[in-house]
């Protein structure tokens, strides 16, 4: 009985994996976006072993050489060119992945994980906590979050830690909302009353219970906001607000860039801007897929 149990188990994650993956090949857009997702992922992860230069080595000789650019011997140096100081500008671009992918990640995180954790309880236990968490939310926006990142970020000074903690906190409020308004629909229905009458816990109610049930919108606006987080990240950096100026980041190539835009040299702000761009869109055509996929309702509602 306990084998066919586990069959029966077995055979539902199949069927349920099944159901992802044909939904995911039926949608190209999304199915492209992941497949772009998964390239950029892995060359944040392999970007040591794959630069052909030093992404701060500079060499004034070959400033802004253009993409294709070859050396003495005929052989191509530079495959998109070479920036204002010289620098191989693909391998600042691949080292710029990583910061892009791992303040929006992190960022995201930071902001899930306070604002489940804030909406969760404030729409458990309601009452004065509801109004707290609710409050704060209001306060935050009401001011602009570029505005209130630049602020931050000019206190605490430049660093990637500070970036993420920034743009990290800057999220709660959006999944502190859902949270709070998914919790308070599910706490009212009967599985949770017949846990609370057989004494299990506030706790393991609040998160071995109703967090499962309203995971799939978190989810959703997760995908979205790494597109945003990184969208922010590189503003802040175009500002010279981000990460210290020998980091590589998309949005400093954009910020370095600015003034040979008129001179002609495209390839300078044309490649991190593509990246921008492409990664982006990406991660925002897989959380309309997820959407659709996890809860085709949030469609409807829009």
């Amino acid at each position: 009985m306990q084998s066919l149990d586990f069959k029966n188990q077995d055979s539902g994650y199949y069927k349920k994996f099944k159901s992802f993956f044909l939904s995911l090949i039926k949608n190209k857009w999304a199915l492209g976006s992941l497949i772009w997702l998964l390239i950029i992922i892995n060359v944040a992860i392999f970007a040591s072993q794959i630069v052909p230069h030093d992404p701060n080595r500079n060499n004034i000789m070959e400033r802004v050489a253009p993409p294709l650019a070859t050396d003495k011997d005929g052989n191509i140096k530079y495959i998109i060119g070479s920036d204002a100081l010289g620098r191989d500008a693909l391998s600042r671009l691949i080292y710029g992945t990583q910061v892009s992918l791992v303040v929006g990640f992190a960022a995201v995180f930071i902001g899930g994980f306070i604002g489940i954790l804030f909406g969760i309880y404030a729409g458990y236990y309601g009452k004065w906590i509801d109004d707290i968490v609710m409050r704060l939310a209001d306060i935050q926006l009401a001011f602009p979050f570029i505005l209130l990142a630049i602020l931050f970020l000019v206190v605490l000074g430049e660093g990637l830690i500070n970036l993420i903690l920034v743009l990290g906190i800057g999220q709660w409020v959006t999944y502190a909302r859902i949270a709070r308004a998914q919790t308070i629909a599910q706490k009212e229905k009967e599985y949770i009353e017949a846990a609370k009458a057989l004494g299990v816990s506030d706790f393991n109610i609040m998160f071995g219970s109703i967090l499962p049930n309203i995971i799939a919108p978190l989810i959703v606006i997760a995908s979205f906001n790494v597109a945003s987080v990184i969208l922010a990240e590189a503003a802040l950096s175009f500002l010279g607000l981000g990460v210290p100026p020998q980091v590589p980041t998309w949005g400093a190539m954009l910020a370095e860039s600015r003034d040979h835009i008129f001179a002609r040299r495209w390839w300078l702000p044309f490649f991190p801007g593509m990246a921008i761009l492409l990664t982006v869109l990406a991660f925002n055509i897989i959380g309309d897929w997820l959407r659709d996929y996890l809860d085709p309702r949030l469609k409807e509602v829009e």
